[in-house]
């Protein structure tokens, strides 16, 4: 994995100009373009598409500087007139082309990538892999921002909405792994940018024919293999450090990508005010 990301880096900086079809560079790479964006996602800390237009316009600032026209400049790195490329500029530089060529900065420069493995492991990762029949998950939805670090509060305000006998009505509906109540994410964004929205749900899983209530949302679960990957610890800081941990350490050294499907935190233990939990992440994947 760690080679591919290197070669789809050294693809965006030969092509900067052109749009980069990422499907077919993935399958070139022997991979998805699902599994490639994840893992240059979770690894770089910006998706794909926002490395491609900081290198562009990191380029492009020479130019600009050297006092080549304007348009020429905006087609030369694939933009349609000087007002998009324009706005592309400010967005990385925080100044206008004009600005930077009257004033020679400020320039914001961002460095080729490249990645490297890290042997880390000295804490074996607790994981199984599972085969799982199709089954259907089953709560209460919303539309929420994706947020990276720390508690997401438009998760927080929807789950807090949730009348506490609720949460046991769906506790008593669970009949298939993963069990017990269960933070969903669904319909997330190629790339996991940050802010993008996602579905999430709080609720349970159905085994397949089983009923559900008529006034809960539903999501279908093809049969699929999931990696499930348990950890313990302040949450939700240990989460989202497993969360990261997947793409740094257990996919780079496993023959596994990432499939497209719903993401699953199951809380198996949790201290009353939730300062600690330890809690089961179920990630769909599929032979490497």
């Amino acid at each position: 994995m760690i080679s591919a990301l290197n070669r789809l880096v050294d693809l965006v900086e030969a092509h900067l100009g052109e749009v980069l079809d990422v499907d077919a560079t993935a399958r070139d790479l022997g991979t998805t373009e699902y599994h490639l964006r994840r893992m240059f996602s979770s690894l770089a800390g910006m998706p794909l598409s926002e490395y491609v237009r900081r290198r562009r316009m990191t380029v492009a600032a020479a130019d600009v500087v050297r006092g080549d026209d304007l348009l020429s400049i905006a087609v030369r790195y694939g933009y349609g007139s000087t007002e998009a490329f324009g706005r592309a500029f400010r967005a990385v530089h925080g100044s206008s082309p004009r600005d930077v060529r009257e004033q020679g900065g400020p320039l914001r420069s961002q460095p080729l990538l490249r990645f490297r493995l890290t042997v880390e492991g000295s804490i074996p990762m607790d994981t199984r892999i599972v085969d799982h029949p199709a089954f259907t998950l089953v709560g209460h939805a919303a539309r929420v921002p994706l947020i990276h670090q720390g508690v997401n509060p438009h998760i927080r305000q929807h789950v807090a909405a949730i009348p506490a006998e609720e949460h046991a009505r769906l506790r008593g509906l669970s009949n298939t792994e993963p069990r017990g109540l269960l933070a969903v994410s669904d319909d997330l964004d190629p790339d996991r940018a940050e802010g993008s929205e996602l579905t999430y749900l709080h609720g349970v899983a159905l085994s397949e024919g089983s009923a559900a209530p008529d006034d809960l949302d539903a999501i279908p679960v093809a049969p699929g293999t999931w990696a499930v990957f348990r950890a313990s610890g302040p949450y939700p800081d240990t989460l989202q450090q497993l969360w990261a941990a997947t793409a740094t350490e257990w996919f780079p050294a496993n023959r596994w990508r990432l499939r497209p499907g719903p993401e699953i935190v199951a809380v198996l233990e949790r201290a009353d005010d939730f300062s600690t939990a330890t809690t089961e992440l179920w990630l769909p994947v599929e032979p490497g």
